[in-house]
This record gives structure tokens, C-alpha cells and sequence, in this order.
């Protein structure tokens, strides 16, 4: 099954069955981000949590079967997103990646932060000024190699 029908297909049933991509992490046992990022076809499930999300969902074999598929990532994106929350993250890219990559080469050396071993969190934070998205990513650090 292609991904995109996957993810169609878990849309459907999220919005059928009104429920809440944390009520779905929570049936799956997983964090929110990576259980989202899965039923959006980014990323693969195990193949219990995947049964789990297919059974919560009221949905069939074939896609907890297609929910432990690896995904191609980022093959559905765009160069550059039209969606509007979508470009801002790559206009903060755009704007900051020169400083991100800055601070932590002074602060890790050169390399890169790790998006496999990796974490992300998204919470509301409440503010007088209106509400605040505080985006939490934990990545290892991974050293470039000399030889």
C-alpha cells in the first residue's frame, strides 16, 4: 500500500472516530510526534504498535501491515511547501540553520545532530500575549569522521 493511501485512509478514521493523535500515541504506546509522524507516512511503526493503532482505529490488517513499511521520508514534500505552518519551519531553517549549524559545531565540534536517534516534543505554553509553541528536539550529537 502506498503511503499516501495509509495515510488518507488513517485521516478517515482519525476524523470518523473524532479522536485526538495523543489518544492514538497512547493506544500505540509511543510518543505523540513519532506515532503522528508514522500515520502521516514518515515514518514506520513496530509491528505491535502498528496492530495496536489499526485495532484503535478500527481498521483493517492491511494497514498495521503498511504502518511497519519504512518509509521514503520526505518524498511527499515539496522544495518548497505551500502549506503555510510547513514553510515557516523552513523559513526558521532559512533564517537560522547558519546559526543552528553555528552553535553547535562551537559548542559539539564539527558533525550533526542525529535525526534517527531522536526525540521531539510539542507543547501549548499559555501566555498573556497569546499562546506559545515551544518545539522540544533531542538529537545525538554524530561527529564527523577523519581518516
Amino acid at each position: 500500500m502506498k503511503k499516501s493511501v495509509l495515510t488518507e485512509t488513517i485521516l478517515a478514521a482519525k476524523t470518523a472516530k473524532k479522536t485526538t493523535w495523543a489518544a492514538i500515541a497512547s493506544a500505540a504506546g509511543l510518543s505523540e510526534v513519532y506515532t503522528t509522524s508514522a500515520c502521516l507516512g514518515e515514518n514506520a511503526l513496530p509491528p505491535e504498535s502498528a496492530q495496536k493503532v489499526a485495532a484503535f482505529l478500527g481498521l483493517g490488517p492491511e494497514i498495521a501491515d503498511a504502518l511497519v513499511e519504512y518509509a521514503n521520508k520526505g518524498e511527499a514534500a515539496p522544495a518548497v511547501p505551500k502549506e503555510p505552518l510547513q514553510y515557516r519551519f523552513q523559513e526558521i531553517i532559512y533564517v537560522y540553520g547558519p546559526t543552528l549549524k553555528a552553535l553547535i559545531e562551537e559548542k559539539f565540534g564539527p558533525g550533526i545532530m542525529s535525526a534517527i536517534d531522536f526525540t521531539m516534543e510539542i507543547d501549548r505554553v499559555p501566555d498573556p500575549k497569546g499562546d506559545r509553541v515551544k518545539i522540544t528536539m533531542n538529537g545525538k550529537f554524530l561527529g564527523y569522521k577523519t581518516w
